[in-house]
C-alpha cells in the first residue's frame, strides 16, 4: 500500500486535469472534485477517484490542492460550511495553485491557521503544455517546513520550484510573471505584424530571432500560434485580463510604476471586450492586426 500522502484535488480545468493526472502517474492517490462532469470522467479514466462534493473530496486527505480561476473561486471552495477549511482534517496541508491576489492568499493562510490547516500559495507558470509535460515553474509562499513537506508533490508537477517568501509571496511573483509574459507576447505580436507587412518570410524570421537575444520561452511556445493564427486556449485572455488587474493593483499599492504593463493591460482588456476573451493570450496578435488595419 502506498505511503504517499492522500491528495484531494479541487478544480480540474485546462491546467488542473493534467496536473492531477501527473500526480496519479507519480503514484499518489488523488480524489477530485470539479463542477464539470466530463472532467470528473477524465479523472476517473486516468486512475483518480471522483467525489460528489468538496467535503467528500477532502475527507481524510493529507494534502488538498486547489486550481481554480480567481480569488472568488478560491474563497468559494475554501470557506463556508461545505468548504475545505470546515471539512479537511486538522494538520492537513492546503496548497492553492490558483493565480489570485496576494492578499487573498494571506487571508486564507490566517483562516487556515485558525482551523489547524497549513496553507501554501503556489501559483504556476508554463501553461497547458507545461502542465501536461510536468515542467511548470512553481512559485511558493509560506513556511519553510510546509514547503519542504510539499516538495515531492511539487516535483511531480514542475521543474523550477522556489520558495519565494512568506504567505502571498508566491502570488506576488506570479503577478510579475504575468506582467512579463503579457509584455513579451505583445512584443512578439507586433514583430509578427511588422515582419509580415514587410514581406519577410515569417517562419525564417522567427527562427532566427528565437536563436538570439530576442528569443524567449514565449516565442518558442507561441510561434505556431502566431504563424497559423491558431488560438485554442492554453491560457485564456480572460484569465490574463484578471492577472493584469492583479499586478497593476498590487503595483499601485506598493508604489511601483508599470508604464508598459499598463498599456498592455489595456490592450488585453480591449481584446476581451471585442469578444476574444476565450482565446489563448497569443491572440494579442489579433489586436495588433486590427490596429494595423487588417481584417480579423
Amino acid at each position: 500500500m502506498s505511503t504517499l500522502p492522500k491528495v484531494a484535488w479541487i478544480g480540474l480545468g485546462i491546467m488542473g486535469s493534467p496536473m492531477a493526472e501527473n500526480l496519479i502517474k507519480a503514484g499518489y492517490s488523488v480524489t477530485g472534485f470539479t463542477l464539470e462532469q466530463e472532467k470528473l470522467d477524465r479523472l476517473a479514466a486516468n486512475g483518480g477517484t471522483v467525489a460528489a462534493s468538496i467535503a467528500e473530496a477532502v475527507d481524510g486527505a493529507d494534502v488538498v490542492i486547489t486550481m481554480v480561476p480567481a480569488s472568488p473561486q478560491v474563497e468559494a471552495v475554501a470557506y463556508g460550511e461545505d468548504g475545505i477549511l470546515e471539512n479537511a482534517k486538522r494538520g492537513a496541508l492546503l496548497i492553492d495553485m490558483s493565480s489570485i491576489t496576494p492578499q487573498t492568499s494571506i487571508d486564507l493562510a490566517e483562516a487556515g491557521r485558525e482551523k489547524g490547516i497549513r496553507v501554501l500559495d503556489a501559483p504556476v507558470s508554463g501553461g497547458e503544455a507545461g502542465a501536461v509535460e510536468a515542467v511548470l515553474s512553481i512559485m511558493v509562499g509560506g513556511e519553510q517546513a510546509d514547503f519542504d513537506q510539499a516538495r515531492p508533490v511539487f516535483d511531480a508537477l514542475g521543474r523550477t520550484i522556489v520558495l519565494c517568501g512568506p504567505h502571498g509571496a508566491g502570488q506576488t511573483v506570479k503577478a510579475a510573471n504575468q506582467l512579463i509574459v503579457a509584455v513579451n507576447i505583445q512584443a512578439c505580436a507586433e514583430a509578427v505584424v511588422f515582419l509580415e507587412k514587410s514581406g519577410v518570410d515569417l517562419n525564417a524570421a522567427l527562427d532566427v530571432l528565437n536563436g538570439g537575444l530576442a528569443g524567449s520561452t514565449v516565442l518558442t511556445r507561441k510561434k505556431d500560434n502566431f504563424i497559423n493564427r491558431e488560438f485554442a486556449p492554453g491560457f485564456r485572455i480572460d484569465l490574463h485580463h484578471k492577472d493584469m488587474g492583479i499586478v497593476t493593483d498590487a503595483a499601485r499599492n506598493v508604489g511601483a510604476a508599470l508604464p508598459v504593463g499598463a498599456v498592455v493591460a489595456q490592450l488585453v482588456a480591449s481584446l476581451r471586450a471585442q469578444g476574444d476573451g476565450g482565446l489563448d493570450h497569443s491572440a494579442l496578435l489579433r489586436a495588433v492586426e486590427r490596429l494595423s488595419g487588417g481584417q480579423v
